[in-house]
């Protein structure tokens, strides 16, 4: 390999190898592209992106003569709208739904403030019940002595399969009578 030319070196005046060029700024792939560079711009993998388009989420996509899907600069846009929309806990039906009122001009907001508050209701519900859950568990393992003995008020009330075991339910009576 050939030596680089040397340049002076502004510190001391002697010198030193000359720097090499700035590699190129990489060119973005032009429109349309293949699975992998759709995936990888959206954020998802190349599965869910098939996923989706099995669910009709994506609809119309081109294939090549060969049978490559070519995805447009809307599809990776759309699969963007997608993955905010998982990541916001959407169901896939209400996904669809908004895909639609997206993809509709004439739509009315309130269709899809309809959908967003429906689904705030249904997170509420979810917290509710998990921090219930929360609740029963803490207080099965304040009930628990955690030590050598064999007895466990947390397998008795798995076991016994109704909501509370009954020295959970009186530590929990305990707790609410201070």
């Amino acid at each position: 390999m050939p030596t680089p030319p040397l340049a002076p070196s502004p510190s001391r005046g002697r010198s030193r190898p000359a720097a090499a060029p700035a590699p190129a700024a990489p060119r973005a792939t032009p429109w349309p592209v293949s699975i992998g560079v759709a995936a990888r711009r959206a954020g998802i993998s190349a599965r869910m992106v098939r996923h989706y388009e099995s669910l009709g989420l994506l609809s119309g996509v081109a294939r090549t003569d060969s049978g490559y899907r070519q995805y447009t600069e809307a599809d990776v846009h759309a699969l963007h709208f997608i993955r905010r929309s998982r990541d916001l806990g959407f169901s896939m039906d209400e996904i669809a739904e908004l895909l639609g009122l997206w993809h509709d001009r004439r739509r009315a907001s309130s269709q899809v403030k309809r959908i967003a508050q429906q689904h705030i209701d249904d997170l509420s519900e979810r917290i509710a019940q998990m921090q219930a859950m929360q609740r029963s568990l803490q207080t099965l393992v304040a009930c628990c002595q955690g030590n050598d003995r064999p007895d466990c008020p947390i397998l008795d009330d798995l076991a016994a399969g109704h909501a509370e075991h009954p020295a959970a339910m009186n530590a929990s009576k305990k707790l609410s009578n201070q």
